[in-house]
């Protein structure tokens, strides 16, 4: 068995009303978390989030890039990237955001 990994960029935004995945926009993943972004308190709300959304422990994630940054880069062990598209997909269809 040889071990998968992928990665997935993210645009962050701490501090919102509701934890939620918005959608996909020019293959950067944005997501919305309800922590501050104090002590690492969002990046460990988005790291949670996204276990949920992909079906993975939250010990199969991590911040590769971008931990004080809105920009983010998580690595996620586990996943091939064509098994990462597939789990987008499916969880986060019709919520594409308008191209501005």
């Amino acid at each position: 068995m040889t071990d998968s990994k992928s990665t997935l960029e993210i645009h962050l935004q701490p501090g919102a009303k509701n934890s939620e995945i918005i959608g996909l926009r020019e293959g950067v993943l944005w997501v919305k978390v309800a922590a501050p972004p104090e002590k690492g308190r969002a990046n460990g709300a988005l790291i949670e989030l996204m276990a949920k959304l992909l079906s993975v422990p939250k010990s199969d994630l991590a911040i590769v890039r971008g931990f004080t940054s809105r920009q983010k880069v998580i690595a996620i062990n586990g996943l091939t990237t064509e098994a990462l598209k597939e789990k987008l997909t499916r969880n986060v269809l019709g919520k594409q955001l308008p191209l501005t």
